[in-house]
């Protein structure tokens, strides 16, 4: 019995569908199917983190005998089970009917990571999210897309700070039997298992293989934790991110070799191939590997797949971008090496890349020089880019630009949702890229706007006050730092991402004491939410973070300044919905692109950011505020002049705006700028609209179709 069928079988006939759902983070982004699983138990609801798998195994069977005969939930569960089979019908949607493609092979999907929901915590940050919002949006759009990427036991890890405001990093194991997880299974019904040899050494490492279904995609996870693997072997995906050198080298090499003969066992033939970042680039190796194999020549089978694949880069920091020693690398692929026939420096050519005084192995030069169709991913990154890999910009392979967007159906509250039905038509989500469709959130009448940011912020302290009632340490000051005093008719700025050095989450303290009167107005409260976690071996993040907690406990800014532990998908939601204003800082132009913002601005958080990235090609004057950064200055200067236009804009402009009433204490030229973040980022910047871009300037190139 599968997984799916031990649920159902726990279930009444008339309602065993339940368990169908729950198996597909389909239900993740639907309003439907979350008011469904939320009528079964609104305390397990909340209690699970959403989480409809643990809820339908926790919730006592008597309840679903009852829920079986109540009309009231039946009514609702047969409308979420109409929209869920229509999702299920690629024909219904976009690609079928618009895009000239009637091929059956699909485009095959690599990523190190995957943001899907927080129960399945394989993702640490914004690649992941970006990878996550991906897939979905490939499912309600119809494009024809299977992806591929690792399975963590122990996922990325959660996050404790402790009394000084050290980050403790705690790994745990994933509680399986709750993820929305499946075993690939041979047609005997035994589980599928791969295997590749990473080095000289005899042994060989086996993976087996996790499916998750996203409506109409589906993700093939390889794991390496099996009994017939070495120790060290069976650590290889254990955790995101982790280990020297030598265990990244082989973890990429498990997920590009390894993805590849997934899909050749599953018997998969894509049309195209997409690498997320250079972690999965060896599987370009393999499928020269694969080519060579079937009859081409090493020069035929790499213009073969040049032609045939597409590569993204998400960043621009040098730590961001895989090395590796030449010499360990032909270690590690000597057998591929003499099967291909081709010499050591042959090979190497593939990826090597000076730095320094040396050349290193580097994994997004190997991507790039095995891609015929790459992208930055704003319009800034591509600039920077381009002067970053010059050699790779050709008139027949530029690096385009595609800016990030984020799954607006996954991202934006219900109380948004509600106001989008009430001024726009039904089918609004067919609009998702429509500006000028946009224009008519001007129409929403500004006291039930008002109304429904309140609400949010409301949501955002009773989440703060429940992580609140979790905590064992009573110490009054820890219980203030963690927002035991969040007001939700304050002014609520939101600063709530990765804790890297270059985005600069220490800025707004440049100057406490003017930060101090700015937030200890009498009349007009500002309060200020951090979350976020640092890299386990990122000192600089974590030192950013213990600097920020101890903000929190100074009595300056009790009650002031809070920082939310253990940042996840869930908390996030409540932060990009909860906060009035959304803050970025960035050391300009390290900033890539940037998504925690655009998640903001369609909830009606305005922006104040530095313009770069996605802020850059967004901030229009009208939607929000923007910090003009020189980068041309030292890094002291620039931290001095971009602190001063922070506070000048917030003394000046953003609170007094905000605390401008009318006579029913309606902030209506606020709202002006609420209006206008929402009409103008919404259909610029939702993944809707970057998987058309996708589509048309890369997948169907890809394929060999205009």
């Amino acid at each position: 019995m599968n997984e799916v069928a031990e649920l159902r079988s726990r279930l009444p006939k008339k309602i065993e569908r339940l368990a169908d759902v729950a198996y597909d983070l389909w239900w993740s982004s639907s309003r439907h199917a979350r008011a469904v699983f939320r009528m079964v138990s609104r305390y397990h609801w909340s209690a699970s983190e959403h989480n409809p798998i643990q809820l339908l195994k926790e919730v006592d069977p008597a309840r679903f005998v009852a829920l079986a005969e109540d009309e009231d939930f039946l009514r609702t569960y047969r409308v979420m089970l109409a929209h869920y089979d229509i999702e299920c019908e690629r024909s219904t949607k976009w690609f079928d009917s618009e895009v000239l493609y009637t091929g059956a092979n699909p485009i095959a999907y690599f990523s190190a990571e995957y943001g899907l929901h927080s129960s399945l915590p394989i993702y640490s940050g914004g690649l992941g999210i970006l990878a996550g919002d991906h897939v979905k949006t490939a499912d309600e759009l119809g494009v024809p897309l299977v992806a591929v990427g690792f399975m963590y036991p122990y996922g990325f890890f959660e996050q404790h700070i402790d009394h000084s405001g050290e980050q403790i990093a705690e790994y745990k194991h994933i509680d399986l039997s709750h993820a929305a997880l499946q075993q690939v299974l041979n047609s005997d019904g035994s589980p599928l298992r791969i295997s590749l040899r990473l080095d000289a050494e005899p042994t060989r490492l086996h993976l087996k293989v996790w499916k998750v279904a996203v409506g109409t995609v589906t993700i093939y996870l390889l794991d390496s934790d099996l009994d017939e693997n070495a120790p060290s072997d069976r650590e290889i995906t254990r955790r995101l991110y982790g280990g020297d050198k030598i265990y990244r080298l082989r973890q990429e090499i498990a997920l590009g070799v390894g993805g590849v003969r997934v899909l050749n066992a599953l018997g998969i033939k894509p049309a195209a191939w997409h690498a997320n970042e250079g972690h999965s680039a060896f599987l370009f190796v393999e499928r020269l590997r694969n080519e060579m194999h079937a009859g081409m020549t090493f020069r035929e089978a790499l213009e073969h797949i040049r032609h045939t694949s597409v590569f993204t880069t998400h960043t621009i920091v040098p730590a961001g971008h895989d090395t590796f020693d030449p010499e360990l690398v032909v270690e590690y692929f000597q057998e591929t090496i003499n099967e291909l026939g081709i010499s050591k420096a042959e090979f190497l050519s593939l990826g090597l890349h000076h730095e320094g005084w040396s050349e290193m192995f580097n994994m997004t030069a190997l991507a790039m020089s095995m891609t015929r169709y790459h992208n930055a991913v704003s319009k800034k990154h591509q600039e920077v880019t381009r002067t970053m890999w010059p050699e790779y910009e050709t008139m027949s392979a530029p690096i385009v630009s595609i800016t990030n967007g984020v799954h607006v159906s996954t991202w934006l509250a219900p109380e948004m949702e509600e106001l989008f039905h009430l001024a726009l038509p039904d089918d609004w989500r067919e609009h998702q890229s429509d500006a000028e469709f946009w224009t008519r959130v001007a129409t929403i009448p500004d006291h039930i706007l008002w109304h429904a940011r309140k609400e949010l912020s409301a949501h955002l302290g009773q989440f703060i006050n429940a992580r609140l009632r979790a905590v064992s340490d009573t110490d009054p000051t820890e219980l203030i730092a963690r927002g035991a005093l969040f007001n939700p008719f304050a002014l609520t700025i939101g600063f709530a991402r990765r804790f890297a050095t270059y985005k600069r989450a220490d800025l707004l303290f440049h100057d406490p004491e003017r930060l101090a009167r700015i937030l200890g107005h009498a009349d007009r409260p500002v309060q200020i939410v951090y979350s976020g976690k640092a890299h386990p071996a990122d000192e600089g993040g974590k030192a950013f973070i213990k600097e920020v907690w101890q903000y929190a406990q100074d009595p300056r800014f009790h009650g002031k300044v809070f920082f939310l532990e253990n940042y996840s998908m869930h908390t996030a939601k409540f932060l990009v919905q909860g906060c009035d204003l959304w803050l970025n800082t960035p050391r300009a132009p390290l900033e890539a692109s940037g998504t925690s913002g655009m998640k903001a601005a369609i909830n009606g958080v305005p922006n104040l950011s530095v313009l770069d990235g996605w802020w850059l090609e967004a901030y229009n004057g009208k939607n929000g505020w923007a910090i003009d950064s020189n980068d041309k200055l030292s890094e002291q200067e620039q931290d001095a002049a971009d602190a001063e236009q922070l506070y000048r804009m917030l003394e000046e402009q953003i609170v007094p705006l905000y605390y401008d009433r009318d006579l029913n204490h309606v902030p209506v030229k606020w709202l002006a700028v609420v209006k206008e973040s929402i009409a103008s980022v919404l259909p610029r910047f939702s993944s809707a609209r970057m998987m058309r871009d996708y589509v048309a300037e890369l997948y169907l190139p890809a394929i060999g179709k205009s």
